[in-house]
């Protein structure tokens, strides 16, 4: 499936505005080797590069464009939705990371990457949340 494989949540690509350099080149790594992403993960690094670092809507703009142009951006459904919620139930996640993993699930994914989650933590017998910083 190739660069489908590879899904990136929220916080990795927050960490390539990093001041940490070794977490910021990490990101960075992954997000070159191209991979998945939702709209979920979009909207996430909007708000949080608004709130948290304030960014202008058009310096989030331009960096989300570079983003998209690396990974493949997965939409948000009611399929994706829904199996969000029976993930947040079954696995007792936050109904965020459950949409994130129902996502991850629907786009094919093998790996998840993200610091949010148990790492190695296997769902649905295919998908394996890893760390990329530990």
């Amino acid at each position: 499936m190739g660069e489908a494989e590879h899904f990136v949540d929220t916080n990795v690509l927050l960490y390539l505005l990093s001041s940490d350099e070794v977490k910021a080149q990490r990101a960075e790594e992954i997000i070159q080797a191209g991979g998945v992403i939702s709209v979920q993960v979009l909207n996430e690094f909007a708000a949080v590069a608004s709130r948290k670092l304030g960014m202008s809507l058009a310096e989030i703009s331009e960096v989300l464009e570079t983003v998209r142009k690396l990974l493949r951006v997965h939409p948000l459904t009611e399929e994706s939705h829904a199996l969000g919620l029976e993930i947040a139930q079954r696995r007792r996640l936050s109904i965020f990371d459950a949409m994130i993993v129902a996502s991850a699930l629907l786009a094919g994914g093998s790996i998840l990457w993200s610091e949010d989650m148990q790492h190695e933590l296997l769902i649905e017998q295919r998908l394996v949340v890893r760390n990329p910083f530990r």
